[in-house]
């Protein structure tokens, strides 16, 4: 039995819920990755045992289902090396992602939808779910910006190899002239984060204040002063909590909704400054792409991080990207190592 296992079951383990629900999060994902290496080892005898039999014997059938069995043991062990390679901080979390339409007016409004399409196929093909946050369309046709909320383990693991500029190059459909055009769309690709723990707050930068309670609440909170009100001077958020019996748990409480809140408005400032950013044809444009999908005069989708490349574009439009995450973690290992 694992330390985590011997946690769990001691009587005093639900006296704390959150932290416990985060215990029983974390040992689902170890066990996402002890249970698939204990199969494969498992497997792996069978097929050192089968092989020596077939030899012994010189059983070509027996011969045949080895190299099926070292075949398909091969792909399971691609993917269960894929999964170490989710392993920072918010990898296993859910994700939050956005496309927005760069240089090329409706031609890369087009492209948003294209690239909208595609994922959500990968979605679907994947087992995760999700669901639309926000979206515009465009003046004439396409999006200019949609955000998703796509659930699933390891979300935001696999879709942060998606973060860039992605390049369209096409015979236009909108062109009456049927000329070739270039359209950039931006993804952009945050966690969901589950612990709000993760903001800080300076104490020297809270203005506490404590009254009495009002309302509905019974006689203790009435003739104490346990209600607690937060202003966080920097930003001029305030929160307060009354609800508790005593202050400290309302401080808790109140320092919790603190944190909630100013990591809201983090996010909201840098949805503020992308969308600056993918207003500006610089940002989107030539010089930072991240992947060009060549539509005309030939067939190819690139990454230029990673070297990646293949040349059936079709499949990858229709949401088959899997390929292009596992070369993007593989070189991100090796960057970042």
């Amino acid at each position: 039995m694992s330390a985590l296992e011997v946690q769990i079951s001691s009587p005093h383990f639900w006296e704390n819920k959150d932290a416990a629900q985060q215990t029983i999060k974390k040992l689902k994902l170890l066990k996402g990755i002890i249970l698939p290496l204990h199969e494969l080892q498992k497997t792996l005898d069978d097929i050192e045992c089968l092989s020596t039999l077939a030899e012994e014997e010189k059983d070509e059938e027996a011969e045949a289902e080895v190299i099926k069995d070292i075949r398909s043991f091969t792909q399971k062990l691609e993917k269960v090396e894929l999964r170490t390679m989710l392993g920072e901080s918010h990898d296993h979390c859910n994700a939050y992602l956005s496309i927005y339409a760069g240089a090329g007016g409706t031609e890369s409004c087009d492209w948003v939808a294209m690239l909208f399409r595609m994922y959500s196929r990968w979605v679907e093909k994947g087992g995760f779910t999700q669901s639309l946050i926000d979206s515009l369309p465009g003046e004439e046709a396409g999006i200019k910006r949609i955000t998703l909320h796509i659930k699933g383990e390891y979300a935001y693991g696999y879709l942060k190899s998606e973060i860039g500029v992605h390049r369209l190059v096409r015979i236009s459909p909108f062109d009456s002239n049927a000329r070739r055009h270039t359209s950039f769309a931006a993804v952009d690709v945050l966690p969901e984060i589950e612990e709000e723990e993760e903001i800080e707050v300076n104490e020297n930068e809270l203005r506490v204040d404590t009254y009495r309670a009002s309302g509905a609440g019974g006689q203790h909170v009435n003739k104490t002063s346990s209600a607690v009100r937060l202003t966080h001077l920097p930003t001029g958020i305030v929160v307060q909590c009354q609800s508790e019996r005593s202050q400290h748990q309302n401080r808790r409480m109140a320092m919790s909704m603190l944190k909630a809140k100013m990591y809201q408005v983090k996010e909201k400032e840098r949805e503020k400054e992308l969308s600056a950013a993918y207003d500006e044809k610089g940002e989107i444009a030539w010089g930072h792409q991240i992947r060009s999908y060549v539509l005309q005069p030939y067939s190819l989708v690139k990454d230029l991080r990673t070297g990646k490349e293949t040349g059936n574009t079709q499949a990858i439009l229709d949401g088959e990207i899997d390929e292009f995450m596992e070369a993007y973690l593989k070189w991100r290992m090796v960057k970042t190592n």
